[in-house]
Parts: structure tokens; C-alpha cells; sequence
């Protein structure tokens, strides 16, 4: 058995997330209302409390570049500490070998 990924639009989750004030922070019932499932609607209001769920008035798209500027200078940081380890071993294997 498969399930269906459901994919919502941005519109659909700002208003979702701005239901739960209309039910007195309600996540679970407004979940219910909706139908859609209790831990989707917690992560998107999570997400529209830090910022960066679009549709949303906390939602800053700086934040957003910033976010991902910082994922991707992580990664470079990690392939440059793996070169700069498979450096330091070939140069070491070379000092004894000479």
C-alpha cells in the first residue's frame, strides 16, 4: 500500500496557521477542521513563529537567504576540512616514503 504525499500551497498553510488563533491556539482542532494531520499544522505554525513559513506576517525572506547562505557555507567548511585531512595524510605518507 502507498501513500499520497498531499502537497499544500502557501496560501493554504498561512491561512491554516492564522485558523489556530481563530480557535483559541486550538492546533488539534484546527487540524480536525481542516483535515489535515495535528503534527503538519504544529510544524507550520512553528515554522511561521520563526519566520519562514511564506503567507505569513512573521515571514521574512532575509531570514530565509540567510538560512540557506549558512547551509551552504557549512557544507563548503566540510569538504575543505576533508581535503585539508586527505592533505595532511598524503603529506605525512610522502615525509616517510622520501
Amino acid at each position: 500500500m502507498t501513500k499520497k504525499i498531499r502537497t499544500y500551497s502557501a496560501e493554504f498553510k498561512a491561512e491554516a496557521v492564522k485558523k489556530i488563533a481563530d480557535n483559541d491556539g486550538n492546533i488539534s482542532a484546527t487540524a480536525k477542521q481542516l483535515g489535515i494531520a495535528m503534527q503538519t499544522l504544529s510544524n507550520w505554525h512553528n515554522k511561521a513563529n520563526q519566520g519562514k513559513l511564506e503567507g505569513t506576517a512573521q515571514y521574512d525572506p532575509e531570514l530565509i537567504a540567510v538560512i540557506e547562505e549558512n547551509k551552504r557555507l557549512k557544507r563548503q567548511l566540510k569538504v575543505a576540512e576533508e581535503e585539508r585531512e586527505i592533505l595532511k595524510k598524503a603529506t605525512a605518507y610522502f615525509a616517510r616514503h622520501s
